[in-house]
């Protein structure tokens, strides 16, 4: 039930579906049951005539796109009318920063949109400690939160010994190509490869298909899976291999380790601080493209944890995200009622 103190906090997500991401999901979960806070969730109605306190986005790029010409004027239109209703009313956009840039394909007018929420931003959330400050806006780091509960009640099966895996959308920036190549390097008959996910391109799903008919010892699943599935798929891996010729936040990461997998990712500051948060056996970097070496090294050392050993997510609990949520939420109301 609301309290006429709570502090109203509008979503910029509709309602979490069974396809919306785990991490919103969660998030929406545990800000509803956050005690002081009223959770709202988006829809242009309740944007534009509801009464609310703060607005907390996370990829405002998806206020402004769509499939069609004309799903996208109208966005346009909404986004506008909206900005308008936030500066006029001094409501305090609050930005969990997910991504270090906006997508290639945005048009003039969705830049311009989007300078608009960035200016009216009056605190930022990051999900790690190293993310470099790019705006003058305050920043809060909120850790993001772990998947042990969300894939707790999946089957997840034994992980099979020597299998290197990818899970998750398959993007050229991810390297899935490299890891492919580098795999069929390793002379190492027990040794297997499994990549699941839906390429983004008919082209890239061709390639990783030629690639991996090359190697009796790889197998793809190229297409999306749901919750059961990428949580057995994970767990069937002894190493995640995540091959990302650039990466800042991984919810992939922290979903294997969730299920007990180690992972491989790229040596960047963000991935040597996960390092050190949930220990060295459980996190392994390579530089530059991803080789056999890296892998191989990888896989022998996940092959000497134990089937009980797991990672520390201590840091990652989603009641403490909820609290610190809405801390950062009234800093923000704060700050804007300062500068009226």
């Amino acid at each position: 039930m609301t309290h006429p103190d709570d502090l109203v906090v509008l979503e910029s997500f509709p309602p979490p579906r069974p396809t919306t991401n785990p991490y919103i999901t969660q998030l929406s979960q545990v800000l509803s049951r956050t005690s002081g806070l009223a959770l709202r969730h988006f829809s242009y109605r309740a944007a534009l005539t509801s009464r609310y306190d703060v607005f907390h986005t996370h990829w405002p790029e998806n206020l402004v796109g769509g499939h069609h010409w004309y799903g996208r004027v109208a966005r346009r239109a909404l986004a506008v009318l909206l900005l308008l209703r936030l500066w006029a009313l001094r409501v305090p956009v609050v930005r969990t920063w997910h991504n270090l840039e906006r997508p290639s394909d945005l048009g003039r007018i969705d830049q311009w949109l989007l300078d608009g929420f960035d200016r009216l931003t009056a605190l930022r959330i990051v999900l790690n400690p190293v993310t470099e400050q790019i705006s003058s806006s305050p920043v809060v780091t909120i850790l993001h939160g772990h998947y042990r509960d969300w894939y707790g009640h999946h089957h997840q099966p034994p992980a099979t010994p020597g299998r290197v895996g990818y899970v998750g959308l398959i993007r050229r920036y991810k390297g899935v190509e490299d890891l492919l190549a580098a795999f069929a390097r390793i002379d190492d008959p027990a040794a297997s490869l499994r990549v699941v996910g839906k390429p983004s391109t008919p082209e890239l799903e061709e390639t990783i298909r030629t690639l991996a008919r090359e190697d009796p010892r790889m197998s793809v699943r190229l297409e999306f899976v749901d919750d059961a599935d990428y949580a057995a798929e994970l767990a069937s891996m002894s190493l995640v291999a995540m091959p990302y010729r650039h990466m800042h936040n991984s919810g992939v990461a922290l979903a294997a380790l969730s299920v007990g997998r180690p992972v491989l990712m790229p040596d960047n500051p963000v991935n040597r601080a996960l390092a050190e948060e949930v220990g060295h056996r459980w996190v392994h970097l390579f530089t530059g493209v991803v080789d056999e070496h890296d892998v191989s090294a990888a896989l022998a050392a996940a092959s000497t944890l134990a089937p009980t050993d797991r990672p520390d997510l201590s840091r990652r609990d989603w009641d403490d995200a909820g609290t610190a949520h809405l801390v950062a939420f009234a800093a923000a109301t704060s700050r804007e009622g300062k500068r009226r």
